[in-house]
């Protein structure tokens, strides 16, 4: 049974009541003060204590989609992914594979021409070898005749760490909300390609080219959009593409922007922060390399290059959010550029979680479409 298996919730919870009713039903037989009672009530009380534990873990992790296998979970996964090439009857070659096809949870359609179609696919990038499993929403205009010669904007869509690409379909809602704002005339119709910055599983990257290590900058600005255009109608001109991520992939997004103006025409964080930390997680992401340091913080990117010309959209709450002095004050920074484009959403309240991002992520989707061009 998988990680995120409802059976394993079920058992969890069955375990902890059963462990719960047997300590309140054996306790007074344990009240004597010989070593095994003392024991009896030590165990009981640490097996009852890890039971509620696990299955509080669980129900989060069922929640917030952070770890998506018992791998992912102990960090034991860490195979790198095999490039299969497939015949052309019926799939196309490339560093884009689909995997398999699906209707967009939450919208009641039954052909993607009325409802869209959310897409698993699997990404090796040519130059960087890496690869990383991803979902792509195709709006319903995709697969419609009259727009068999349009090609769409593209929005890249980020996680926070370690989070799981399942996640912004199913618990985050992307595609269903992509689909019902432009339905309404909210937003315009976007290709959405979502995954997770975690490209190098279990290490943090923080979408860093990491000497010696993981491109995945590299990776996000070159490899990535190179394998959509392959095999989606995706923009290809300036202004075509965009990023939103939340937290960690916030972070991604606002960097991504900003060191790649000419590919991202503009980036979305929700609940960001603004310079590349290291800790276990990450492991060394600039091994000596000041140059490479200083690119990753954002603050000292405003104050001693070029501004981009690029947009940006930073989220937070004033109340439940640890960032929100850090993002008024990057706020002020752009604002003092001149030249790069500064837009934001503040909360009155609202923690770290998907919550939040969820109330935050429409005005975003309508930010962003407003941002991007079609052709």
């Amino acid at each position: 049974m998988g990680l995120t298996s409802n059976k394993v919730l079920v058992l969890a919870i069955v375990v902890a009541a059963a462990l719960f009713i047997g300590t309140v039903w054996l306790w007074p037989r344990l009240a004597r003060q010989s070593w095994r009672a003392v024991s009896g009530r030590v165990g009981l009380m640490l097996f009852t204590q890890v039971a509620l534990f696990v299955s509080v873990g669980l129900a989060a992790n069922q929640a917030f989609g952070f770890y998506a296998s018992w791998a992912d979970l102990f960090g034991t996964e860490t195979d790198t992914g095999v490039v299969v090439d497939h015949s052309v009857n019926g799939s196309t070659g490339g560093p884009l594979q689909v995997v398999s096809t699906s209707d967009v949870p939450g919208v009641r359609a039954t052909r993607p021409e009325t409802g869209g179609q959310v897409q698993k696919v699997d990404i090796v990038g040519r130059t960087t070898h890496i690869g990383a499993p991803a979902y792509v929403y195709l709006p319903p205009e995709y697969f419609q005749p009259q727009y068999r010669k349009r090609t769409f904007p593209v929005a890249v869509v980020l996680t926070g760490y370690p989070g799981t690409a399942k996640s912004l379909v199913t618990k985050l809602n992307y595609p269903s909300t992509a689909q019902r704002m432009a339905k309404d005339g909210q937003m315009q119709p976007m290709i959405l390609v979502m995954l997770r910055p975690t490209v190098a599983p279990p290490r943090d990257t923080e979408c860093v080219d990491v000497p010696g290590g993981p491109q995945a900058e590299t990776f996000f600005a070159k490899d990535l959009p190179d394998a959509v255009l392959s095999h989606y109608r995706g923009g290809k001109q300036p202004g075509s593409w965009g990023v939103i991520g939340d937290s960690t992939g916030g972070y991604c997004a606002l960097k991504l922007a900003m060191h790649h103006p000419n590919v991202y025409t503009a980036g979305a964080g929700l609940s960001p922060y603004y310079k590349a930390p290291i800790d276990p997680t990450t492991g060394d992401l600039f091994h000596g390399d000041k140059k490479l340091r200083n690119r990753a913080d954002l603050w000292w990117l405003l104050r001693h290059e070029p501004a981009p010309d690029t947009s940006l959209l930073v989220t937070s709450s004033k109340v439940g959010e640890h960032n929100y002095n850090d993002t008024m004050k990057f706020i002020e920074r752009v604002q003092a550029t001149n030249r790069t484009r500064i837009s934001s959403i503040i909360l009155q309240s609202g923690g770290h979680n998907f919550n939040t991002w969820r109330r935050e992520i429409p005005p975003t989707l309508q930010w962003m479409s407003g941002r991007l061009v079609d052709h």
